[in-house]
């Protein structure tokens, strides 16, 4: 069974080599990994990187693009694995972490998607904001779409999905600047189950002032609630959890920068 992985970039120097490495060293226990680098034309060091590892990327293409979820369907569209995912420039695997993912999907090939334990990074890959991957962690055992549509407590750089559920759901939206992933999996639902894999993180998001969740939260959990009224209806109990839900989680991002900047001034 294949598993294709997509890494998007634009000038991600920073971390990159990081991520690329995390994602090749699947090989070694013997995955069969189709891996896929989509770069937007980055003007820093990405180029150099990514010819160093030319010989171990399957397919890699370097164009102009109208953003992450577009550079993503260029991957998605590219890509022929049985299993498939993407991994942003500043995310990590952990060792194993395919090999969990593919045993899962071989076990039950009627699986839309799966998804693990991701843990949150800082710049210097320490774990951060334990409380708020607690948080996620504590609905997977309500997992279902009905929790789903009330919550986004899935980590997008622990989600795999099947190709024939790709296939049925469609391409990521590029109108969306920020929740394209969670409305993604939304679709992912509506394609069949959707499966919490046990056991150790399979990934890790990093987050810093640069990210897309880093800069745009608010319009990130606005984009959310949009999405679950959609797929859930506008008078349904979903989105009037997922509107209490929606403020609180803001409120609280509002309050850590608050923190943030606080600190940074005394400094």
């Amino acid at each position: 069974m294949r598993c294709s992985v997509i890494t998007p970039n634009f000038n991600g120097e920073l971390f990159l080599e990081q991520t690329i490495n995390t994602v090749l060293e699947h090989r070694e226990n013997g995955i069969d990994l189709e891996y896929i680098v989509v770069d937007g034309g980055s003007t820093d060091k990405s180029h150099s990187i990514l010819e160093k590892y030319r010989s171990s990327i399957d397919r890699l293409i370097i164009e102009k693009d109208d953003g992450p979820a577009d550079a993503i369907n260029k991957g998605l569209r590219a890509s022929t694995g049985d299993v498939v995912a993407w991994l942003n420039a500043d995310d990590v695997y952990y060792p194993k972490a395919l090999q969990r993912v593919i045993e899962l999907f071989k076990a039950d090939p009627s699986i839309s998607f799966a998804f693990g334990k991701c843990l949150i990074i800082d710049e210097k890959g320490s774990e951060i904001r334990e409380g708020i991957t607690g948080f996620k962690e504590f609905f997977f055992p309500l997992n279902s779409r009905f929790t789903y549509q009330c919550i986004n407590y899935i980590s997008q750089p622990a989600m795999f999905f099947s190709r024939n559920a790709l296939l049925d759901a469609g391409l990521l939206r590029t109108d969306m600047v920020a929740a394209w992933d969670y409305e993604f999996i939304l679709r992912l639902w509506r394609q069949g189950k959707g499966v919490c894999i046990q056991g150790e993180p399979l990934s890790a998001f990093r987050w810093h002032v640069q990210s897309i969740s880093g800069q745009n939260f608010s319009l990130q959990f606005k984009e959310e609630f949009d999405a679950a009224v959609e797929d859930a209806g506008k008078i349904s109990l979903q989105a009037l959890i997922h509107a209490f839900v929606r403020w609180g989680i803001v409120g609280a991002y509002n309050g850590m920068k608050l923190v943030r900047s606080t600190t940074s001034s005394k400094m």
